[in-house]
């Protein structure tokens, strides 16, 4: 199949796949398109909204409409390295068999995340980064498409241990969730206190998911689009050239090369999902808020004078 079929196609089966998860998740879209995106372009998502606002159950779904084996691993502040990466134990044979962790899996949930140690977060490191863990000095790898959906409670911060930036870095898209809609939640409430149940169809084999990431992959982008994603991010950086004044007022730290590398990814995911062969700078500007807002450190005057992420966002364009 060529890449231009290959493109219509995915265009079919992304309108197929919202309306599959339209049937359990109501309203969301914007929340579910990013998720989808960060799929689509091999990256990993977290999600950050109030309980109940039923983060689990989206990644649940998502997670059956793709055709993915999906594990979910509650982190609490006792949980230990191994509990996520799994161990090696004595057989009755006197020989050390290894038992693999939930982390073994194509979607992983990481349920609050930011309830756990830094030692329990780091575990999760390799795995994000190198798609491999390493246990006892053995390497295993992990089957693809392999995926770390975490959910982050930004409310409760008591007992809660913050998110290391090079950790945060690994995330290809924040994605904040918002209350619904009256009439999303009139739904939400008149569809969930029956007693019928919907159920997801899987769409996609484990195999189309990577053959889409390789797509995303191939899809070209013209040099101009290219140096626009990377001066948004060089904007983002106090101490640069091209910082803007909200910038060096504000902002702490900017975002790293990572964030230019996933502002192209999403763009070509962005691009092809809506039928183009190519991203241009809209794409890119769609992309940008999901993959800068967590990337960008504000200082003390920020926090005093209640200038947001997204303000400073919104100025770079």
């Amino acid at each position: 199949m060529s890449d231009v079929a290959a493109v219509n196609l995915l265009v079919e089966k992304h309108k197929a796949l919202k309306n599959e998860i339209a049937k359990v998740i109501i309203g969301q879209e914007a929340v579910v398109e990013q998720i989808l995106l960060s799929v689509f372009s091999g990256g990993h998502a977290l999600l950050i909204g109030v309980p109940g606002l039923a983060k689990t159950l989206m990644v649940n779904t998502i997670a059956q409409a793709l055709g993915l084996n999906f594990k979910r691993i509650q982190f609490t502040p006792d949980l230990m390295p191994s509990d996520i990466l799994g161990s090696e134990i004595l057989d009755q044979n006197r020989e050390f068999k290894f038992i693999k962790g939930p982390v073994f899996s194509n979607i992983i949930l990481a349920d609050e995340i930011n309830r756990t140690p830094p030692k329990t977060q780091a575990a999760l490191l390799e795995a994000m980064q190198e798609r491999a863990v390493t246990v006892a000095g053995h390497h295993y790898q992990l089957d693809l498409p392999y995926f770390v959906l975490a959910t982050q409670n930004p409310i409760e911060q008591e007992g809660t241990y913050p998110l290391p930036e090079a950790q945060l870095d690994r995330f290809m898209f924040a994605i904040e969730l918002t209350y619904p809609s009256f009439e999303e939640e009139v739904n939400v409430v008149k569809a969930t206190t029956t007693d019928t149940t919907e159920t997801v169809r899987p769409l996609f084999s484990a195999q189309e998911i990577i053959d889409i990431q390789h797509l995303i992959r191939r899809i070209p982008v013209a040099d101009n689009v290219v140096e626009y994603a990377v001066e948004i991010v060089s904007k983002t950086r106090p101490k640069g050239a091209k910082a803007t004044e909200l910038v060096k007022q504000y902002v702490d730290w900017g975002a790293g090369p990572r964030a230019s590398q996933n502002l192209i990814l999403a763009a070509k995911s962005h691009a092809a999902i809506n039928g183009k062969f190519s991203p241009d700078m809209e794409d890119v500007r769609a992309v940008a808020m999901g993959i800068l807002r967590h990337r960008i450190i504000k200082n003390y005057k920020a926090e005093a004078e209640g200038i947001t992420e997204e303000q400073i966002i919104t100025s770079l364009f």
